[in-house]
């Protein structure tokens, strides 16, 4: 198992220059404190500059929440892995449930912009999760390893990278899988990144992501395999992050 805990906070489609007041307070409440952990603040692209100039001498590390899988060219809208580097990121969010449900991201798009991400020098948190549907049909293990083994090309092996589980049917609803659920599916992510990597699956740490809130986070965080969290809306408010920050 990792012991290199990552607490991510995905802020979404949310934010504006007004709110980084929230990363700056929370950077000020980790700054006396020490970093058994690492914590990172996953903005809308258009905050990524300025949160790493107010970030600049602090412990919070900046990520992005996507990138295109081309280095650059005539893609009108779309932002490279090179250009979140450029503007202070050293990390990505990869294949979120909500970027595969609603853009049509599959595991082999996911994977180009894995090694696009390592290309230019960014940590990528890669997704996976398995909707109501699939869990319901007994399918969660299967659809989810599936995934794993499909999403991570082998260049990931000897680089720094993280697999987060998140069960889409517990993103922002409120709903969480029980904790026997989420071990259940925390040791199926590290046998297939594994299978997948050999002995370079062996460490990455593996996030839990769906409504993890301040007052669950100490428990999901205790269950064996889960070696942080990608935290969504509970990320935006300093000391609501905080709580999750805390627990673990």
């Amino acid at each position: 198992m990792s012991t290199n805990r990552l607490i991510a906070g995905n802020w979404k489609m949310n934010g504006l220059a007004a709110d980084l007041a929230e990363a700056k307070a929370l950077a000020e409440a980790l700054a006396g404190e020490a970093a058994t952990t690492r914590v990172a603040l996953c903005p809308p692209a258009t905050l990524i500059a300025q949160m790493n100039w107010q970030l600049r001498d602090s412990t919070v590390e900046i990520g992005g929440q996507d990138c295109s899988d081309k280095a650059s060219g005539a893609y009108t809208g779309d932002i490279s892995a090179a250009m979140l580097k450029d503007a202070g990121a050293n990390l990505v969010i990869l294949g979120h449930s909500e970027r595969r449900a609603g853009h049509g991201e599959t595991d082999a798009d996911v994977a180009a912009r894995v090694e696009a991400a390592l290309a230019a020098g960014l940590e990528p948190i890669i997704c996976v999760g398995e909707t109501l549907a699939e869990r319901e049909a007994g399918r969660a293990v299967e659809v989810v390893s599936s995934q794993v083994m499909a999403s991570l090309p082998e260049s990931l092996s000897g680089r720094a990278f993280a697999v987060a589980y998140e069960p889409v049917w517990a993103i922002g609803t409120g709903l969480t899988p029980t904790l026997e659920q989420i071990e259940e599916v925390h040791a199926a992510v590290r046998a297939a990144m594994v299978a997948r990597l050999s002995e370079g699956g062996r460490t990455a740490p593996i996030l839990y992501g769906g409504s993890v809130k301040p007052n669950n986070a100490a428990e999901i965080l205790a269950v064996l395999e889960v070696g942080g969290a990608l935290v969504g809306g509970a990320s935006l408010k300093a000391t609501d992050f905080l709580g999750i920050i805390r627990a673990a």
